[in-house]
């Protein structure tokens, strides 16, 4: 089953490279569901030798105070019998470390590089795989070292700083507590197990390691410990006797020290009948025995949450859309599509499938009414202002039987009036237009990834919009003119007879400018203003609609596709620049959608031999 915990080592791997480890996502990452050891123990409690002797090698710095000041994710490869032990950091890419004292020499430096060289501690781990023929599959996280007092050099904060690092770590529910203890020290005043203890109470994750046996006092031993009755775990505790520091002095050579571990449990009195289950290498075996039992009991889960993870990166993936063509042809094909699916957004606000359309109505039944009823005609027909344009139309040669220059110089002016509102009208609905192009871009998801797309799509629009102001404006403008150039005679033939049914004759040349006959004449051009303000209101939202909410839906961007057709391909490739942000995360979606598959298919293919 070692094929299933080195599996799991390349996953857990590959998901520290992809950044996934620390990731903070809703859902649990995938590091957090797969099983992992960790050591913990307070200082100089022995845990760097007991990693030293699961690995076979010397590898890790050693000195006084906190040697340990960022986490180190060590990960055990077992390869084939005869071939040369190497080692691998993340942050050096394929470098191979051959000689382990540089090994050494690169996690120090590592260290320092991130924590300077000071006392200080960082909860960025460093990631390290040793591939031997000499180890099982395995992967551990060596944490700082618990501490009750700061040396000098630390903030008075840097104890509870450990302990929460070591915490954030052992809390995780598939977590697996390597709680070490020197047995020349009192069980209850462990560091490791007072924390094993809070965050397992049953002691179902934790295994507990007692070293040091060798050093104890004459007379004493740890039975009550390794046989369960002092502190008793669902696991049974394991005695190591790490290498001195004069054997650490001399090289020691790390298969030596296996030996004469082996040689004290055979030859103990007091721990001779548990030889079988004592030193370093039982622990290695058992670690990656158990590790493998928990991997095989968590399988469901782990698949589970693969296949949700996967199917939310792939609804994240079709979020985020395809990445960009290369082709210059498949480029066009993809611009072209971009704008389609905007200028489909576009006529359903127009049309009446998205909000904002109504808006346009609104200026035609609302503002356009209220602005021609707003007019000034009261003031220009008031009767002071009639008496003077009358009195001045013919000069000094008399009207005969009515003034017609009066007439029609009084309709013209009351005409002018309505330029102001046909305008207003035009510019209304172009601001709507504006408004919803905006809006429409905002709406189309595809086109999120192209900001420069984006912007390109909306100064064509824009500058589409312009010209069909301009047409709709002249439009409405001449139609006002043509209701000034020809006035509808029909309607003023018309007045005699009903001044004649209504017992009030035309007035003589005699009466032209008494009160009353002026104020016909303002009644006579207001009737017939009011006649030509109910035609205007009626054809102005035809002419806009005509000229331009017609022309937007036909052939907004007619204009744009016509250069697109020129532009070369450079040009093509500019107009799909992604949004950086965009572009790092689908890179980023698409590697972790790689290894959740790459996972899921393994997984499958270990443990059910597909």
């Amino acid at each position: 089953m070692e094929g299933v915990i080195g599996l799991v080592n390349k996953i857990q791997r590959a998901c520290t490279l992809l950044g996934d480890y620390g990731d903070d996502r809703t859902l649990p990452t995938l590091w957090d569901a797969l099983p992992t050891i960790v050591v913990l123990g307070g200082q100089s409690s022995g845990k760097s030798s007991v990693l030293e002797s699961i690995v076979g090698r010397d590898f890790l710095p050693r000195g006084s105070g906190i040697v340990t000041r960022r986490p180190l994710v060590l990960q055990l490869y077992k390869i084939e019998p005869g071939q040369q032990d190497y080692a691998q950091f993340l942050h050096t890419g394929n470098k191979k470390f051959l000689d382990f004292a540089m090994v050494r020499s690169e996690i120090q430096q590592e260290t320092d590089r991130v924590t300077g060289k000071t006392k200080q501690i960082s909860p960025l781990p460093i990631n390290l795989s040793i591939y031997s023929p000499n180890v099982v599959n395995l992967t551990l996280v060596d944490l700082p070292g618990l501490t009750k007092v700061a040396v000098e050099g630390q903030p008075e904060s840097i104890v509870q700083e450990i302990e929460d690092m070591v915490r954030s770590y052992v809390e995780k529910p598939n977590c697996i507590l390597l709680a070490i203890t020197p047995a020349n020290q009192d069980v209850a005043t462990s560091d490791a197990i007072k924390i094993a203890r809070e965050v397992d109470p049953a002691g179902e994750r934790t295994i507990g390691v007692l070293t040091k046996l060798d050093l104890m006092d004459k007379g004493t031993n740890a039975l009550d410990v390794l046989e369960g009755r002092s502190y008793r775990l669902q696991h049974p505790w394991v005695g190591l006797v790490n290498r001195s520091q004069a054997d650490i002095n001399k090289n020691l050579d790390m298969v030596v020290a296996r030996r004469k571990e082996r040689e004290f449990f055979a030859t103990s009195p007091e721990y001779g009948h548990l030889a079988n289950r004592m030193g370093s290498e039982y622990l290695a075996k058992l670690l990656s025995k158990h590790l493998e039992s928990v991997i095989k009991a968590r399988v469901p889960a782990i698949l589970s949450l693969i296949n949700t993870s996967i199917d939310e990166l792939e609804a994240e993936m079709s979020y985020l859309g395809r990445p960009v063509a290369i082709d210059a042809s498949a480029q066009l094909y993809a611009i072209l599509e971009l704008c389609r699916a905007f200028d489909r957004i576009f006529k359903e606000h127009l049309e009446g499938g998205r909000p904002g359309g109504d808006r346009i109505y609104g200026v035609f039944d609302y503002q356009l009414p209220a602005a021609l009823r707003k007019l000034p005609l009261d003031h220009h027909l008031a009767m002071q202002n009639v008496r003077k344009v009358v009195s001045e139309a013919d000069g000094y040669q008399p009207h005969l039987i009515a003034p017609e220059q009066g007439y029609r110089r009084l309709i013209d002016g009351a005409l002018n009036y309505f330029r102001g509102p046909a305008e207003a009208s035009v510019d209304a609905v172009h601001f709507i237009l504006k408004e919803l192009v905006k809006k429409s871009i905002g709406e189309t998801q595809e086109l999120r990834r192209y900001p420069t797309l984006q912007a390109e799509i909306a100064s064509a629009a824009i500058e589409a919009l312009e010209r069909f102001r301009s047409d709709s404006k002249k439009t409405v403008l001449r139609m006002v003119e043509m209701e000034s150039s020809y006035l509808t005679v029909d309607f003023f033939r018309k007045l005699p007879q009903d001044a004649d049914k209504g017992g009030s004759p035309i007035s003589s040349s005699a009466d032209r400018y008494t009160e009353g006959h002026l104020r016909r004449i303002g009644s006579n051009i207001s009737s017939y203003v009011g006649m030509v303000s109910d035609t205007l209101r009626n054809t102005i939202p035809k002419a806009v609609v005509y000229c331009q909410v017609r022309e937007a839906k036909r052939c907004l961007l007619d204009h744009f596709y016509t250069q697109l057709g020129k532009k070369e391909g450079h040009r093509l490739s500019q107009l799909l620049n992604e949004d950086p942000v965009l572009m790092e995360r689908r890179q980023k979606c698409s590697r972790r959608l790689e290894l959740y598959k790459s996972a899921r298919d393994e997984i499958d293919s270990t443990l059910w031999g597909k």
